[in-house]
């Protein structure tokens, strides 16, 4: 008999234990080679296998070439990316050659857990089985590699199809992961061609000069790019071999979506920014949703109205335009009658994960498959390492000043932009931390006495620690989420992208205060940070929001894990989609229907008129012929 899914049962009734039919099998995950360095462009794409591949392995009937499986130890395999090559050698790390010894992971965490006991299982509970794909390059790779693990600990067995060589993921440190990892190299003239693209639109966006045209170039690299891995079969024909159930595609590049619509398969998507950088179809009324980057909150006045209804025409264009960069793509490699149409691939999605919450979020309508899950990176906290704690008992009750500026402005910055900032830290009593690559310090620049430069950092931790009075940041959505949870407020400098909304929003909810780039000087911004750190309203608001979020009934990696098991269970998400993702923008907003009564009211008064003007000249006849 089919038991009720413990999602649904966790949500009407508190408490309730459900129990679930699932699928049973393993999870991989996979970095695609389309984006390496900018942070607003990877994609992860999540594909599930199906159980009867998870029983192949189990049974040892893959083949004994392959190699042991080990849950508790990451696996490498690489792929030869040279043109036209074909091989591949695979390394493991851990584990027994022999069948018998293999394991799949068994340690399953299900969405929907009973709060008193948070690691118990619903009677019937099976991890259903995925492979995770995740393109490259910074927050974006932090972000994807804590959604590998939490399916893993979900009770998925997750590999990530990691592209090496990657600018960003240079000084991240991979460790041993409970998932496995694919790796693949893209031929050295892929990787120059774009690091020149995105290193001139980094220096155009730092000196206040970055337009459309820049990012579109960028856009048109990772169409090449993903070109090419459409076109090396070895490695379309590895994962269509795998017959997987389910793609988790995270967006802003469009191969993964791509991909997954090459394979065949269903997929689900992860927006790690804004809401409104990409229209998937979600109700979105102009009177009070503003439209991304016009810089308007939910509030607005007549012209903002105005603006907002403008600014809609002029995104909608950009998106046509941004989405004619995999054009070429598309055309090369479906074939004609079966060439998918990117703003229709967008809304086969069967979920939207979105990287946000309504403690930060203006709220506005959602689908029915959209989730918040909003702040996956905020863990519970650690003691920082001991270098961090001796620095920071210098400074005593003063505390200090947590500094991030994202995972690649340090390598890119003008001597101007740290020449102030250490100014502007030098004339504060608090302990300044700053993520800021030594090696990169401009030598001429005298680093403040109270400042500590490192390479690395373990920011939930700091956000996390009693001593800390502010954060510094870029506003990218990651590091605003971790900063809500732990209740810290916030100075933010925006570079690009959705962080410039990020802290609209930040600014709007009094979380904190902002500053432009171009309009960075030390006296302004240590002004702004002594606002922030004197007045109390910034830290209640903030501490009032963080509250807001703790006190959801489901953690962001129980909704995460939960709606993954619903759309293997369910075999998609038909019931949850509205029948107006199918319909054309006219039906949508009855502008047939309109017309229709326009013309009918029109016409009904043209009649009337004319029916009123023959009644008016019989009677005038009649009354002609009366005299006569």
């Amino acid at each position: 008999m089919r038991t009720e899914y413990p999602m649904v049962s966790a949500l009407r009734e508190e408490g309730r234990k459900g129990q679930t039919e699932g699928k049973t099998g393993r999870i991989s995950s996979y970095l695609s080679p389309s984006f390496q360095t900018a942070p607003f462009l990877h994609c992860l794409s999540a594909f599930c296998s199906r159980r009867n591949i998870f029983l192949r392995r189990v049974r040892g009937t893959r083949g004994a070439g392959r190699g042991a499986r080990s849950t508790g130890h990451s696996q490498h395999r690489t792929l030869s990316t040279g043109l036209g090559s074909a091989a591949s050698t695979r390394s493991e790390d851990a584990g027994t050659a022999g069948a018998a010894s293999r394991r799949i992971p068994t340690a399953w965490a299900p969405a929907f857990r009973d709060r008193q006991n948070p690691n118990s299982v619903p009677d019937g509970f099976k991890p259903s089985p995925c492979v995770g794909a995740v393109l490259r390059g910074g927050s974006h790779f932090l972000l994807m590699d804590r959604i590998s693990q939490i399916l893993q600990d979900h009770g998925h067995n997750v590999t990530m199809f990691l592209q090496r060589g990657n600018l960003l993921l240079s000084g991240f440190k991979e460790g041993e992961k409970s998932y496995n990892v694919i790796n693949w190299l893209l031929p050295e003239d892929f990787n120059k061609e774009f690091k020149k693209s995105f290193d001139f639109f980094m220096e155009e966006t730092l000196g206040g000069r970055s337009t459309f045209e820049h990012y579109f170039n960028i856009l048109e690299q990772l169409g090449l790019q993903c070109s090419h891995l459409l076109r090396r079969h070895d490695i379309m024909n590895s994962l269509k071999n795998e017959n997987f159930d389910l793609v988790v595609v995270e967006t802003f590049d469009y191969c993964p979506f791509l991909v997954a619509e090459k394979l065949g398969r269903p997929f689900v998507s992860f927006l790690p920014t804004s809401f409104g950088t990409v229209d998937f179809g979600p109700p979105s009324p102009l009177s009070y949703v503003p439209v991304f980057h016009s810089l308007l909150t939910d509030r607005m006045d007549f012209w903002g109205r105005v603006k907002n209804f403008l600014m809609f025409f002029n995104f909608c264009m950009r998106q046509r335009r941004i989405h004619s960069a995999f054009d070429k793509t598309i055309k090369e490699h479906f074939p004609e009658g079966s060439r998918p149409v990117l703003s229709h691939l967008l809304k086969k999605a069967e979920l939207w994960f979105v990287n946000s919450d309504f403690a930060f979020e203006f709220a506005r309508p959602l689908l029915p498959n959209t989730v918040y899950v909003g702040g996956l990176l905020a863990k519970p906290i650690k003691p920082v390492p001991q270098e961090f704690e001796n620095f920071i008992a210098k400074f005593g009750d003063s505390g200090f000043v947590l500094v991030t500026l994202g995972s690649m402005v340090s390598v890119i910055q003008s001597q101007e932009v740290p020449k102030e900032m250490n100014a502007a830290f030098a004339s504060l009593p608090q302990g300044v931390i700053w993520k800021y690559k030594a090696s990169h310090w401009p030598k001429d620049i005298k680093l403040a006495a109270n400042v500590k430069l490192v390479d690395w950092l373990p920011q939930n931790d700091l956000l996390g620690h009693p001593h800390i009075r502010l954060f510094v940041t870029h506003g990218g959505m990651n590091s605003v989420m971790e900063a809500i949870q732990h209740g810290v407020p916030m100075v933010g400098i925006p570079i690009l992208g959705d962080q410039y909304e990020n802290m609209l929003r930040v600014e709007a909810r009094n979380f904190g205060v902002s500053i432009r780039l171009k309009q960075l000087k030390a006296e302004t911004l240590a002004l702004k940070m002594k606002q922030v750190m004197e007045d109390k309203r910034y830290k209640s608001a903030v501490v009032a929001a963080s509250i807001i979020r703790r006190s959801h009934p489901l953690t962001p990696a129980q909704r995460l894990g939960g709606w993954i098991d619903h759309i293997l269970q369910t075999g998609g998400a038909a019931h949850l989609k509205p029948h107006a993702l199918q319909q054309p923008w006219y039906e949508q907003y009855l502008l047939d229907v309109l017309l229709f009564l326009l013309v009918a009211t029109l016409g009904t008064a043209w009649l009337c008129g004319k029916l009123l003007g023959l009644v008016a000249r019989w009677l005038c006849g009649s009354r002609k012929l009366k005299k006569a």
